[in-house]
């Protein structure tokens, strides 16, 4: 079982999940190839007040659209054909372009270990898995606005500054334990 957080760090925490946002001013882009998906995420998003959501069908029209529409935050599919969600993490992960520094939400149903891995090396922000609901979009969003995280730039690495892992201390003791 998980260490409590310290007292100011699960006030904080607290205190920023029971924030109301108002997203009607922000521009949501949503890169989906399946219109079924796009619909519930556009859905979800009007219901949290989004008004400003525009929607492409793979990763070459997604690029297209961020043109376009300026976009605040990215929400998309890993999987889509013509160019899919990690080649296009890749391009727009460029220090030299402008969207570079856009809060990026990676939906997917592949939830291996692996997946996970490779979302943080690309550097998307907030990695969300199928099916979803609207309570964990909802705080995928949430984050991305109330937690924004500094950008790293190293030779193989440019995107948010990876989280800290928490209990790292105690996943030790745990291991040294058992030795």
């Amino acid at each position: 079982m998980p260490a409590p957080l310290p007292a100011s760090l699960a006030n904080g925490r607290e205190k920023a999940l029971a924030v109301q946002l108002d997203l009607s001013s922000l521009t949501f882009l949503v890169v989906e190839d399946s219109a079924y998906m796009r619909t519930i995420l556009r859905t979800m998003l009007q219901g949290f007040g989004a008004r400003r959501i525009v929607e492409a069908e793979d990763g070459a029209s997604g690029l297209e659209a961020m043109d376009r529409a300026n976009p605040d935050i990215l929400i998309l599919d890993w999987v889509m054909p013509i160019l899919d969600g990690a080649d296009m993490v890749r391009m727009i992960r460029s220090p030299k372009n402008p969207f570079a520094y856009i809060p990026i939400i990676m939906v997917t149903g592949h939830t291996e270990r692996s997946r996970i891995v490779e979302a943080r090396r690309l550097g998307i922000h907030e990695l969300l898995c199928k099916p979803i609901s609207a309570k964990s979009l909802y705080q995928r969003v949430q984050s991305v606005i109330v937690a924004p995280r500094d950008f790293v730039k190293t030779p193989t690495y440019f995107g948010p500054a990876p989280r800290e892992i928490r209990n790292r201390q105690n996943i030790w003791q745990v291991h040294k334990d058992v030795a």
